[in-house]
């Protein structure tokens, strides 16, 4: 199971551009790779990768996790903020959000008060909602699932 997912993610981020110098990305990776590992040496072994089993536990894993990294991201970028220190690009947070993230994206705007009242990062943050739904619905429906 780690091995899948090890391969899934870093596969992502090769076929995926603004993956690769996306920092918050690897950190995401290294929770769903960590919380995979715990689960496989403490609880049960998932001999066959391609069951419905592990693909449920890598997207419970993927969107458990990339809330946590986008609200973290947006922690650091909002001290970064304050103390006028390097930014998290804008691109990287978008790209957090349209991997599953949106959620953690809006406690983090709530908690840190942060990204709320720029109404052009706004209108991105609701696009990769869409954005994210509409591949959702592609993929399932290209797995014939719908």
């Amino acid at each position: 199971m780690v091995l899948a997912f090890t391969a899934i993610l870093f596969g992502l981020a090769v076929l995926i551009q603004p993956l690769q110098r996306n920092r918050f990305y690897l950190l995401n990776s290294a929770l769903v790779i960590g919380a995979a590992w715990f689960v496989e040496n403490h609880y049960f072994r998932i001999h066959n990768i391609f069951n419905y089993k592990t693909v449920l536990l890598f997207l419970v894993f993927q969107l458990i996790c990339i809330n946590i990294t986008t609200f973290i991201a947006y922690g650091v970028d909002k001290k970064a903020a304050k103390q006028g220190q390097w930014r998290v690009p804008e691109k990287d947070l978008h790209t957090l959000e349209f991997l599953g993230g949106w959620i953690g994206a809006w406690l983090a705007q709530k908690f840190f008060r942060h990204k709320t009242v720029k109404k052009s990062y706004q209108r991105m943050y609701k696009l990769m909602i869409v954005m994210e739904f509409i591949a959702l619905w592609l993929i399932l429906k290209f797995l014939h699932l719908l």
